[in-house]
């Protein structure tokens, strides 16, 4: 319930603040005294665009607040969006003199959309011209599952068709990721199967590339270790037996004279270490085998280790076992994303089942209330001057679930009798619009949960019993929400529990807005002047004490 409005500096507005109460709540006034700037302030809390230049003093800011109480069943709201719970709740706009916005909620600053997510669960305006969301799928079914006590099983179905739809999504880029990766397994499959045959975890590279130089160079090398060896083991004039000969010679001096010992012990030492080098230079004249096939078969792997390297760009053999556990990773991945794939599958047929059991209740409740809703209609439209209107619901089945189950959902409107029924957007003359929302309001009042309503003149063109009877209509709504009628009409401020009416003033050569709350003294005098004009007569008095009863 919407229970304070406070607003300063908008249009002709300088202060305005009014409390307000539960029940019908009539604002009355004279054309052009600004019933429709309030409604615009209040716009700005339903969080739309705001315009700086409508401020009556520029250089200053422009505020409207409002104060709401509200039901436990709001915190799932404040708690998603980390706000303060209050019963008393408090939604302000602040328009800075540079046209900057903000937002708040019971003082912490919030976004536009969670403005307007909260706001429009909070309060609803209806001009007498906005019909548009009558012509809405989510409309329509609203009315009819109201009326069918829908709303749990709805509730229900749309979470499940919402983790259904989330579950369809995953399966098509599950599908998707597997198609993209059966495209490449193929290839995958080679470069693993190629890198496996490498044998790379027994393959020392730098081994098998020192085996190649040899076998490449064995002719050389064993030229050399012969002619090497020619001159270190000649009879006469060979190093090892010229310097075994050398040596000798010393270790008899170094007998003769200490000064030739440690020479001695050098020339031992090396000619240890020659006649040890010329051993090796044997083992490896010895070893030296030239083989061909054996030079074919290491040019074989050192070409395919070195064409390896290259398609996978790496340098090592390191790399290349980091690429064939990535790909062999992959082959993994591969299985994990078909296992993915089924268990998403199941979840989505369990779901679906879920889905085909629910929509067929909501089906048969809306089935069942569609004939009470029209007749519901038809009793309203009698009440409101169109005794010959109908109002039919046209439901279809739909092969595809939606949001609200598997059905589509037309209302159809034909004001006189003889003609067909059509589209109600196509069926309702402007004439005819306001009664036919103010029905169709009458009927959700009754069965659903709404918010503050805000009727903005929905009564003009319509006069005598009709007006009296849409008072009615209103007053009754009122015992299931909290209604706020702005009217010209006598027949209608005469229902309100309370009433307002909004005054313009010249204050100081300054033309201002403001509202007041009436007195019963006050309610009748303006009920008669709304009757009279600005000359209230005895008569208009006596009619307007018999409208308020």
């Amino acid at each position: 319930m919407l229970s304070r409005i406070f607003i300063q500096n908008f249009a002709l507005i300088d202060r305005l603040e009014i409390d307000l109460k539960n029940g019908l709540q009539v604002i009355t006034g004279e054309t052009g005294a600004g019933k429709s700037i309030i409604l615009g302030a209040l716009r700005l809390i339903m969080g739309e665009r705001a315009d700086s230049k409508s401020f009556a003093k520029s250089d200053a800011k422009s505020i409207v607040e409002t104060e709401f109480r509200i039901k436990e069943n709001f915190k799932v709201f404040f708690d998603a969006n980390d706000l303060d719970f209050e019963e008393h709740t408090i939604i302000r706009r602040e328009i800075l003199p540079g046209g900057k916005s903000r937002a708040f909620i019971n003082d912490v600053p919030v976004t536009l959309d969670i403005l307007r997510e909260l706001s429009s669960k909070l309060i609803d305006i209806h001009s007498q011209f906005e019909t548009s969301n009558l012509f809405t799928e989510e409309f329509q079914f609203g009315i009819l599952d109201g009326l069918a006590k829908n709303k749990i099983l709805l509730t229900d179905y749309q979470k499940i068709f919402n983790d259904f739809q989330k579950t369809k999504k995953e399966i098509e880029q599950l599908k998707k990721s597997l198609s993209e990766s059966n495209k490449e397994s193929d290839y995958r499959n080679f470069l693993l199967t190629e890198l496996e045959e490498a044998d790379l975890d027994n393959l020392d590279f730098e081994t098998l590339q020192n085996q190649l130089t040899l076998q490449e160079n064995a002719e050389q090398i064993s030229a050399q270790l012969s002619q090497s060896l020619s001159k270190l083991n000649a009879e006469e004039f060979g190093i090892l037996s010229g310097l075994f000969d050398v040596k000798n010679k010393i270790s008899k001096l170094s007998k003769l004279s200490p000064d030739f010992k440690e020479l001695s012990n050098r020339l031992e030492a090396t000619y240890l270490e020659i006649k040890d080098i010329n051993s090796e230079f044997e083992n490896k004249a010895e070893d030296l085998e030239m083989n061909p096939l054996l030079l074919q078969n290491l040019l074989s792997t050192i070409n395919r280790i070195n064409s390896l390297f290259l398609k996978h760009q790496v340098d090592n053999i390191e790399g290349l076992l980091l690429i064939r556990e990535d790909l062999s990773a992959g082959q993994n991945s591969l299985e994990e994303i078909e296992k993915e794939l089924e268990i998403k599958e199941k979840l989505s047929k369990n779901l679906e089942i879920q889905l085909e059991s629910l929509a067929k209740k909501l089906t048969e409740n809306r089935i069942k209330f569609s004939s009470v809703l029209e007749n519901q209609a038809k009793e309203i439209f009698q009440k409101l001057g169109l005794e010959k209107a109908v109002l039919k619901i046209e439901l279809t089945d739909s092969r595809q679930y939606n949001l609200f189950g598997k059905n589509t959902i037309q209302i159809l409107f034909q004001a006189n009798s003889g003609f067909p029924l059509k589209p109600i957007q196509g069926a309702v003359s402007g004439g005819e619009r306001s009664r036919v929302m103010l029905a169709i309001k009458k009927i959700m009042a009754e069965n659903n949960e709404l918010p503050t309503l805000i009727l903005d003149e929905i009564d003009t063109g319509v006069s005598g019993r009709i007006a009296e009877e849409m008072g009615k209509l209103m007053q009754e709504m009122a015992q299931d929400l909290q209604l706020i009628v702005i009217t010209h009409l006598a027949q209608i401020a005469a229902k309100g529990n309370e009433n307002y009416k909004v005054i313009k003033s010249d204050e100081d050569s300054i033309t201002k807005t403001t509202i007041v709350k009436l007195s019963e003294a006050e309610k009748l005098n303006e009920i008669a002047q709304l009757i009279s004009g600005s000359k209230i007569t005895e008569a208009a008095i006596s009619q307007a004490k018999e409208l308020i009863g």
